[in-house]
């Protein structure tokens, strides 16, 4: 593989800012996030420059990690929330009952799917989340979220080892839609 796969830093809020307006260009943006371009261009530097630091300092509860090319340029990207229990998901509609952690925000250009990228970075976010102490968050359930539309998403999600939970929320915005839970166990977890 020709990509470092390696969490952001601070200084790298304006890199994240492009990618995360290109993942909001995307054909299947529309399913895959719960933002729009036109919401996410319209916010200032300082939003981007906090947005990077909090996911750059894993104490925060949040990583993103990102495949870098040997050129610098980023081919994509997945940002680990770390859930405690009692605390709002991710997507507002519901409660967690365990510690542990969400994936969000996965996004690969078009170009480098099917390459292994994906499998990259979704290792490394989960290498991550089950690390114990300074390492990672020490976690034993790692989950997401697909929308019900996106079975591209979901077949991914599936071959790397997520399974349905049974569970499904409405949309945000959207309450006829469902957005359906699969999560990552460790074995014997």
């Amino acid at each position: 593989m020709e990509h470092l796969i390696r969490s952001v830093r601070t200084e790298d809020w304006q890199k994240v800012r492009e990618l995360r307006l290109l993942a909001l260009r995307d054909p299947a943006a529309p399913v895959a996030f719960l933002e729009t371009y036109e919401s996410a261009v319209a916010k200032p530097d300082a939003y981007w420059q906090e947005r990077t630091e909090g996911a750059a300092v894993p104490s925060r509860g949040m990583r993103q990690f990102i495949a870098e090319g040997r050129d610098g340029a980023w081919a994509g990207s997945v940002t680990v929330l770390i859930e405690e229990p009692g605390t709002q998901g991710a997507l507002g509609t519901e409660r967690t009952t365990v510690r542990q952690a969400h994936l969000v925000g996965a996004f690969v250009r078009a170009e480098y799917r099917g390459t292994g990228l994906t499998d990259a970075l979704f290792a490394a976010a989960v290498d991550w989340a089950r690390a114990p102490g300074a390492e990672g968050a020490g976690v034993d359930r790692v989950r997401l979220f697909v929308h019900e539309d996106n079975p591209r998403a979901e077949a991914f999600y599936r071959r790397f080892g997520f399974v349905p939970s049974g569970e499904a929320v409405p949309v945000p915005g959207d309450p006829e839609a469902r957005e359906r839970e699969m999560v990552l166990e460790r074995a014997g977890g």
